[in-house]
């Protein structure tokens, strides 16, 4: 049995990201959590005709959901509104973590763990360190979806220049999940010289192309149905190499850096950062390696040395609310 679990699967990523986790023939048991509602989206995916059983589970249902899981997702929390950061998402959205990532201790300590809450850089600290405090870590299981990133930015880069395939390119995303701590490779892209204009406005419309949806949904949501897209190409990923077998799987995801000490201990040491998003070859046991950066040019080596002491901010904050609570 292959259980994939959605926690926080009745909002307005859960709902979508489980009707495309529905059509995955990896999957043979699709159990939805959420506080409300989780029931009747059950029900509904419940009727499509693939492999996989779908079972809702309710607030007080959270063993049950979790119990046996191979593989959990959570987008639970509460989307972004117009004028709020990714940051001010923190006080809502850290205990909701921190009590799914709870639960998963308790009841699928071995699950592989795809964080889609937001802030995703601060989020991913706190699975981590509920999991540590449970002696259940491990850091070759836990992800934080970046996803989202790689895919506008290979959509963008094809608006600028149509000969680039979106569907086919896929553009190494490294640093965070937020604002500047999100750094396009671009310099990456085989044949592409952008402009210094081009490079500034791609740049800053992958950094802020949540932003872009928030405004457009004029205080209705956030990026939904995209992020959902992206979660569910992410864990499908973890599936093909995890239960299916696939080798040569490569994705950007933002992770605890000592899932591959080795390659990143040069890294680690200069820049002092525990997580960041990078290049990450999946195997079996989840992350195989972490790929080395490439190199880099000078204009995304400026990007990052501006990402680096967000990037610590957002770490220590996220760390410091489960290893300075008295709970």
């Amino acid at each position: 049995m292959v259980k994939v679990v959605v926690c926080g699967a009745a909002g307005g990523i859960g709902q979508p990201l489980s009707l495309l986790l529905k059509q995955s023939d990896l999957v043979t048991d699709l159990s939805l959590y959420d506080v409300v509602n989780a029931a009747g989206v059950a029900a509904d995916l419940s009727h499509i005709n693939t492999k996989s059983t779908v079972r809702g589970h309710g607030r007080d249902d959270i063993d049950a959901a979790l119990a046996g899981a191979h593989t959990v997702v959570i987008p639970a929390g509460v989307p972004r509104k117009p004028g709020m950061t990714r940051d001010d998402l923190f006080k809502i959205n850290a205990g909701i973590v921190r009590d799914l990532a709870e639960g998963v201790a308790r009841n699928c300590p071995s699950a592989f763990v795809l964080v889609i809450s937001n802030p995703v850089n601060s989020t991913v600290p706190i699975v981590c360190e509920v999991l540590k405090k449970h002696g259940v870590f491990n850091p070759k299981k836990v992800f934080g979806i970046s996803t989202l990133d790689v895919v506008r930015s290979s959509r963008f880069v094809s608006e600028v220049d149509p000969s680039i395939d979106p569907k086919n390119t896929r553009v190494t995303v490294i640093g965070g999940h937020s604002g500047v701590t999100i750094v396009p490779l671009l310099s990456q892209i085989h044949g592409q010289a952008f402009t210094k204009e081009q490079l500034d406005t791609l740049t800053h419309r992958i950094q802020y192309g949540g932003d872009e949806v928030v405004k457009a949904k004029d205080g209705a949501g956030s990026a939904t149905l995209s992020m959902a897209y992206a979660g569910a190409r992410f864990t499908n990923v973890i599936l093909e190499a995890t239960i299916g077998g696939k080798t040569g799987l490569i994705e950007s995801t933002y992770v605890n850096l000592l899932a591959d000490p080795e390659s990143t201990s040069v890294f680690r040491t200069k820049t002092g950062l525990d997580y960041f998003a990078q290049d990450v070859e999946f195997g079996p046991e989840g992350i195989s390696r972490i790929v080395p950066l490439p190199v880099i040019s000078d204009y995304e080596q400026s990007l990052l040395n501006e990402a680096i002491p967000e990037l610590m901010t957002n770490i220590t904050k996220g760390a410091s609310f489960i290893t300075d609570s008295t709970i």
